[in-house]
């Protein structure tokens, strides 16, 4: 009986115990009903928003700097994790700290304040553009993401889309190229995979941050109908794709006003047009009112005790409120936007902290967006890939290729597993250290070509340099050009006397092989001299492997072109860049040069060839495209074209749809697929084109107007090489 008993009471307890916990968790909806997943992060949002005091909702709509470099008389956040930017936790309502990270190109932690810290650096924004492949830029996007949860960040400072209208920007290497559709997309996707780590990603920068010199003050002038073609359809396409948490507004002035106190921007085009439900946060020290910035759509200010004149979201704001110059619904919608994007990230149910990171997978998602994205872009006599069983001797030169690979500078760098393998080069304060991560092509190549004998010259001295790569069976020289944060090239020339080494060294061995590590296009005065020319931008985790991989056709360079390559400066629509490397720059920079025909659209608008086209891009197989097709299928035009592997190797190729609408003088990307293929393979691709490259925007009608008429669509390999175009009749309409 006592056994019974005991058995007895103890199942009593148990039962007790059950009732007592799901009473608990019955009752817990109840007593924060915005716990409840089911809900809509808006629902959610509203019930949270109802039980904030003022101080609290003061409190969401700041952050405060959270990097290495405070002044003495600004104690480091309490709560913080040494890096960007910081909100704190609101406990009593299990309201989360938001913890953030720059993060363009991988979690960008600094490693000041915690030695040995360290994440996966992903490759310049440009390769997973060139990629073609938005599921490439999805893969970067988790892994970033993951790594970022994994190290405590819930909100990430990526997705930047910036267009390369001027090829001398400091910052082309954290953005992805000259195209609205191209680079929509793959950000758009980038963005889709840092949140689905349950991470709150940006979208920056918002809007015509397209160079860096003057940044803080210049004025980008440009018409409406142009710049809702161009970089607005840009941020467009990718938010309606990626749904960031967050729209940083940049430093720059648009027309007139700065854009992060800017009602076009922010309210009338983010905001009513678009319908977006985030936030805008601002960059850092891009605040510059309290009533006008709120009342223009900025919901949340940057690290103000710092890099702003004052912290404008406290005591301003809370003046302007009190005079009714700003209203308390305002107030409230600022935090209600902050909160609905938490919750729609997952903020709360998936808390960031601490938890093992898989480097290696990590790792090799980065050198596979490498090995998706180079470019080759020259092979004479089909010099690659390498025959590594019959390679007697390489010579390997310049770029410390015995050490590692360039990185850009400045908030985007990222410190690799291993540090700086070239520490101590100027600069090494703000935008550097210069930083090369430390995966060496010349290990790789080593280990690619076991039975060859490798040497390496740094390319200092150039007559030894030359000396090595005559005796040798093939060179490989790699050629560098940094570029930073906050700075831009006042020319495309490669540094350091580059071009006399290339020369020299295709002089005394015509099997040349040139590997540039550059955050975008360098003049090559050398190029009809080399047999080969690899691009590589800023190659980022395990570049090492992957140059050597496609050096010797382990796999196939499959990347394109997502930019225009100019032949020299007198090509561009601005010739001079007034300012970048010293002296005063102007008030404002003319975007009404070009208007929405960036990049390829101005080479043809102007009867140009550059030196290489956007789309570009070669492959060790051939391909050929079938006749192209068209139908209307639910409303939308669609492209088919059959693509056959004509050649002995598999790889992959990019059909590329280009449209011409009535009275333009440019063609414009329309739709694209990649598709990989064995040798003999072939496949039917149905490509959508997207509505808005077969409209205009209508400014009178304030939206998207088809015009009507006869429109003629191309499909091929590049914005130069494309087939017979097929004409096809179109009635008006809007969007």
């Amino acid at each position: 009986m006592k056994g019974k008993a005991v058995a007895a009471l103890r199942r009593a307890i148990v039962m007790g115990l059950c009732t007592w916990l799901g009473t608990a968790a019955a009752q817990a909806p109840a007593a924060r009903p915005w716990s409840d997943a089911a809900l809509s992060p808006d629902a959610r949002a509203k019930l949270l928003l109802a039980q904030l005091t003022q101080d609290e909702k003061f409190q969401l709509i700041r952050s405060y700097y959270a990097g290495p470099d405070r002044p003495p008389n600004k104690p480091f956040p309490q709560g913080a994790i040494e890096s960007a930017g910081y909100v704190p936790a609101i406990a009593r309502l299990g309201i989360p700290a938001l913890e953030e990270s720059d993060a363009g190109l991988g979690v960008a932690s600094s490693d000041r304040m915690r030695p040995g810290d360290h994440a996966t650096p992903l490759p310049a924004g440009p390769v997973t553009a060139a990629s073609w492949d938005p599921q490439v830029a999805y893969r970067g996007g988790a892994m970033i993401g993951g790594e970022a949860h994994h190290k405590g960040f819930n909100v990430l400072l990526a997705g930047g889309i910036n267009l390369m209208r001027e090829p001398r920007n400091g910052r082309n290497f954290e953005y992805a190229g000259e195209d609205p559709l191209l680079a929509g997309s793959i950000v758009g996707e980038a963005i889709r995979g840092v949140q689905s780590a349950h991470v709150i990603s940006t979208i920056k920068h918002f809007a015509l941050n397209d160079q860096e010199t003057a940044r803080d003050t210049i004025s980008a002038q440009i018409g409406e109908q142009a710049v809702r073609e161009s970089d607005l359809l840009a941020f467009e396409l990718a938010i309606e794709r990626g749904q960031p948490g967050a729209v940083m507004c940049s430093y720059n002035k648009v027309n007139g006003d700065w854009a992060c106190e800017n009602d076009y921007l922010m309210n009338q085009v983010l905001k009513r047009d678009w319908g977006y439900p985030g936030f805008v946060m601002s960059d850092w020290g891009g605040v510059h009112s309290a009533a006008k910035a709120v009342n223009a759509g900025l919901d949340q200010e940057s690290a103000g005790e710092i890099f702003d004149k004052e912290v404008y979201f406290d005591a301003p704001l809370r003046e302007a409120l009190a005079t009714g110059e700003v209203k308390q619904s305002r107030i409230d919608d600022m935090v209600q936007r902050i909160l609905r994007s938490m919750f729609a990230a997952g903020v709360f149910e998936h808390p960031a902290r601490p938890a093992p990171i898989d480097e290696a997978a990590n790792l090799a998602v980065a050198r596979e967006t490498l090995e998706a994205g180079a470019v080759l872009l020259r092979n004479e006599h089909e010099l690659l890939p390498l025959d590594v069983d019959k390679l007697a001797s390489l010579a390997v030169i310049g770029a410390h290729a015995d050490k590692g690979v360039l990185a850009g500078g400045g908030s985007s760098l990222v410190t690799a597993k291993g540090g700086n393998a070239v520490p101590g080069l100027a600069p090494t304060g703000w935008p550097g250290p210069v930083m090369y991560h430390p995966y060496a092509p010349l290990k790789a190549l080593r280990a690619m070509a076991p039975k060859a004998d490798v040497q390496f010259a740094e390319g200092n001295d150039i007559a030894a340099a030359a000396a090595l790569a005559a005796r040798s069976q093939v060179a490989v020289v790699f050629v560098q050009k940094w570029a930073a944060e906050s700075v831009d090239a006042p020319d495309l020339s490669l540094p350091d006397n580059q071009d006399a080494l290339v020369a020299a060294v295709a002089r005394a061995n015509p099997r040349t092989i040139v590997v540039l590590e550059n955050g975008g296009p360098v003049a090559m005065p050398w190029l009809d001299q080399v047999g080969a020319v690899l691009e590589t931008w800023y190659p980022g985790g395990d570049a090492g492997t992957a140059m050597a991989h496609l050096l010797s056709g382990q796999v196939n360079p499959s990347g394109r072109l997502p930019l225009s390559w100019p032949r020299d400066l007198s090509q561009l629509p601005r010739k001079a860049l007034p300012g970048a490397g010293g002296g005063t720059p102007p008030a404002s920079v003319d975007y009404t040069i070009e208007g929405a025909d960036v990049g390829y659209r101005w080479y043809q608008s102007r009867g140009l060839q550059p030196l290489f086209p956007f789309g570009y891009g070669l492959s060790y197989t051939r391909f050929q495209h079938g006749p192209l097709t068209l139908a209307t299928h639910g409303g939308r035009l669609q492209a088919t074209v059959e693509v056959s592997n004509t050649g002995s190797r598999a790889g992959a190729d990019v059909a590329q749809v280009y449209v011409q609408v009535p009275g333009a003088k440019a063609r414009r990307l329309a739709g694209y697929a990649k598709v990989f293929l064995k040798p003999g393979e072939h496949r039917v691709l149905t490509i959508p084109l997207e509505r808005r490259l077969l409209a205009d925007f209508d400014v009178a009608r304030h939206g998207w107007v088809v015009r009507g008429g006869q429109y003629s669509v191309f499909e091929g390999r590049s914005s130069e090489q494309l087939g017979t175009p097929v004409q096809v009749q179109l009635p008006a309409s809007t969007l």
